[in-house]
């Protein structure tokens, strides 16, 4: 059935219905993703859920080429929300979301700007990642530090007092590793703390014409020349995998980090004695107004072109992006920001002081994200590759250099576009 604003209506109260739902989760989180479907199910006792994991965005696009997609899709990547919204691959939700009054606002401008695309909206978003400081308090006592950096300068000076080198001169502790790809290192998280622009005004690359993207990588050099290029690299070859309990910051081998909310439930799993705290990520000394804020991305969730019942597809993807209970559950469970701001509120969340920190950034007006682009993440590899080799010494001059990367992503874009 279709109504009068030309959008698949759900089915009546008594006429049966089935959705399949396709993920990537599994395991444990696909359980939990099952108990936010049973609760879907009970408000819509018609419509039966096939909830299948280890389904990723290429086997979402198999699918929707050979035919066959599923009724819902959930993707774990917001670097392809422009192809997804371009192609037509997902559907346009604004005319379900016109029909049904449903107020946007409740989402923070991050989480909308990553789940549209000049203009089309094609998903929702599903839970958030935020980032934020991780700090070790016991080494911060020894060192006489009692509070947090706020600035990009106070994380250098405080990394310098907290690292430990060796009789031979190598590191056994580093106050902070500043090497792109280390990790949650990665250009687009530290952007929002410096307040760099991705785009001018006539929306070409502002690579090579932002002063923010050399400030920010003339400090990263910085802080990597202090440390010693081989050092650092011979350091950090030694350390655990970004999600092994080997991880650096909770073998104490590191003492600060970025990194996201969820680092919270793998500490509280494997290492649970460790001493630490959180706090938002230093920002820009000249942009002293940004802190609080931070970079997010999330889980989007969507109709996929052809599914057969996109009018049910709608109501759970309405449900599972927008109601409370259901978002704070799958945020329990998850260990991942809800991404609603009356979710926010939930009590369980916020009695972790730890969690707690990730929920103000999340709530924070200076929260920001990456642009979608229509050739998905091609600009951000082009940016932290170009950010490695010039933190590496191998760019002689940075700003050449930048407004070359700059060009290497607007002729890409011209392309992908």
């Amino acid at each position: 059935m279709t109504s009068a604003s030309g959008t698949a209506d759900a089915p009546a109260a008594n006429e049966k219905a089935s959705l399949s739902v396709w993920s990537k989760f599994s395991g444990r989180e696909l359980g939990l993703l099952q108990k936010a479907l049973d609760g879907f199910h009970g408000k819509h006792p018609n419509i039966t859920v096939d909830n299948r994991g280890s389904q990723d965005d290429d086997k979402v696009a198999q699918a929707i080429r050979g035919g066959n997609p599923p009724d819902v899709a959930i993707s774990f990547s917001t670097d392809n929300i422009g192809q997804f919204c371009s192609s037509g691959a997902w559907q346009d939700l604004k005319p379900y979301i016109t029909r049904d009054k449903l107020d946007l606002n409740q989402l923070p401008a991050a989480t909308r700007a990553y789940t549209e695309f000049k203009g089309t909206r094609c998903a929702m978003p599903l839970l958030a990642d935020v980032y934020g400081l991780y700090y070790n308090k016991a080494m911060f006592a020894k060192a006489g530090i009692t509070t947090p950096p706020k600035t990009m300068s106070e994380l250098f000076e405080y990394a310098k007092k907290l690292t430990v080198f060796n009789p031979d001169g190598s590191i056994k502790v580093a106050g902070f590793v500043p090497t792109i790809g280390f990790y949650s290192n990665h250009v687009q998280m530290w952007a929002a703390n410096w307040g760099v622009q991705w785009k001018g005004q006539d929306g070409k690359s502002a690579l090579g014409t932002d002063p923010q993207w050399q400030a920010m990588l003339e400090w990263a050099k910085k802080f990597t020349d202090f440390y010693g290029r081989d050092k650092l690299a011979k350091f950090t070859a030694g350390l655990g995998q970004e999600y092994s309990p080997d991880h650096a910051f909770e073998k104490g081998q590191i003492a600060m980090a970025m990194d996201g909310e969820y680092r919270t439930a793998f500490i509280a799993t494997e290492a649970p004695d460790l001493d630490y705290a959180t706090a938002p990520f230093p920002v820009a000394d000249d942009k002293p107004e940004l802190y609080g804020g931070g970079y997010t991305t999330g889980t989007i969730i969507g109709v996929p072109k052809g599914a057969k019942n996109p009018g049910a597809a709608w109501e759970l993807v309405k449900y599972l992006s927008t109601d409370t209970a259901a978002l704070q559950g799958l945020a329990q469970g998850l260990k991942n920001v809800p991404s609603t701001i009356p979710a926010l509120q939930d009590p369980t969340l916020q009695q972790d002081e730890h969690f707690k920190t990730f929920l103000g950034i999340f709530a924070n007006p200076n929260l920001a994200t990456n642009p979608a682009s229509s050739n998905g993440g091609a600009y951000l590899k082009t940016a932290e590759d170009f950010g490695s080799a010039y933190q590496g010494g191998s760019v002689p001059d940075l700003k050449a250099g930048l407004a070359k990367a700059a060009a290497q992503i607007d002729a890409d874009a011209q392309l992908g576009g």
